[in-house]
């Protein structure tokens, strides 16, 4: 079973409350953690697992549009710096993680706070006090849709 699948499932059924928006080959969610605020996902419309299995027409629109994305998350909440993960040992489907960074968004552990996401612990940012509230949840894809709309 795929959890990306079933998350798409739940957008095509209208039961995904983090869906921002469809392009053409995905879906933009809102990440369910949000210790970086903003933090979003670009999710692939079809369960492949590598970027090489994708055609090269189908491969080019899905980063481009993965691109726009992020371009917005980083208008949509100020970002300094943007970073972008497609990894799929999880989670076996194309999907991107786009977190927007600001200084102090981590803590320091003796790197100047500029570091990488992988270098916080992964207790403190899936830590349930980063859940957003349903009013905090639309606020988040309110203003990442407004973003979007413009740049696309």
């Amino acid at each position: 079973m795929c959890l990306i699948c079933d998350r798409i499932e739940m957008i095509k059924n209208n039961t995904n409350k983090y869906f921002v928006k469809e392009l053409e080959t995905g879906y933009v969610v809102i990440g369910d953690y949000q210790h970086f605020r903003g933090y979003t996902l670009f999710l692939f419309k079809e369960h492949k697992t590598e970027l090489f299995q994708l055609d090269n027409k189908t491969k080019m629109k899905f980063l481009e549009e993965m691109s726009l994305v992020a371009e917005a998350v980083s208008k949509a909440f100020n970002c300094e710096k943007m970073n972008y993960e497609l990894l799929g040992n999880g989670d076996s489907h194309l999907h991107w993680h786009l977190f927007p960074r600001i200084t102090g968004d981590i803590e320091d552990y003796g790197r100047n706070g500029k570091g990488p996401v992988w270098w916080y612990p992964m207790e403190k940012m899936y830590d349930t006090n980063n859940c957003p509230s349903e009013l905090e949840l639309q606020k988040i894809k309110e203003k990442l849709l407004e973003e979007i709309e413009k740049i696309i």
